[in-house]
């Protein structure tokens, strides 16, 4: 950023004051919540988050030097809620990608599992055992999401990156109603929270410096 473009002293400042008096309201609305989803709080939580957002980008802009505070959906990643307050109902999204690192052990798997499948053919086995297609067709219709995620290299896959996301809704739509187009209305300003696995993280954490008398362990 150029100097031009730099905040004053003043605005980082005033950002600061703006953060007290956030958290100061904050305590405030959490000290007369009238119950769980008291809309007062909610609107507290916001406008403190929003102002220790800009606090930190001003700080950053003006000094390089960032705060503490993590910050919901405050990371770029996501837009504001503008969900409902009190959801009446839940959507998860899910993504999770893999690789076929290994194709044999996957047709190898695929055809123990239909072997053992009283009702397959002869030619239904022998195809789970050479078609990677009919392989994946075999295994995760025999399997749960979550166990094939937990047993991936037993199949031959790698695993890539993924997401969860939890969104918010009023209510639950109709039986059959979004089956055409499972994903056509993922709304990202609906989303209560997500959690992203990816190895690119794990990078990031690698090319954070040590210091030298310090030490620790992975998390």
């Amino acid at each position: 950023m150029s100097d031009a473009a730099q905040p004053t002293a003043a605005e980082v400042r005033a950002a600061a004051e703006a953060v007290k008096t956030a958290l100061d309201r904050h305590l405030a609305a959490v000290e007369r919540r009238t119950g769980d989803d008291d809309p007062a709080v909610y609107e507290a939580f916001n406008a403190l988050a929003a102002a220790a957002e800009t606090y930190d980008e001003l700080l950053y802009d003006r000094y390089d030097e960032v705060t503490p505070f993590e910050i919901p959906g405050a990371d770029g990643n996501l837009p504001p809620y503008a969900g409902p307050d009190e959801p009446h109902a839940l959507s998860l999204l899910i993504r999770r990608d893999y690789a076929v690192a290994e194709p044999q052990r996957l047709l190898a798997q695929a055809r123990r599992v239909a072997e053992l499948d009283d009702d397959a053919d002869t030619r239904a086995v022998a195809k789970a055992g050479v078609s990677p297609l009919a392989a994946l067709g075999v295994l995760f219709g025999e399997y749960e999401p979550d166990e094939i995620a937990s047993r991936h290299k037993e199949f031959g896959l790698e695993e890539g990156d993924s997401t969860l996301w939890v969104t918010a809704a009023e209510e639950l739509p109709e039986p059959g109603e979004w089956l055409a187009a499972p994903f056509d209305h993922a709304d990202p300003e609906r989303i209560v929270c997500r959690f992203d696995v990816s190895s690119v993280f794990d990078e990031e954490d690698e090319d954070e410096p040590v210091d030298a008398g310090a030490s620790g362990t992975d998390t």
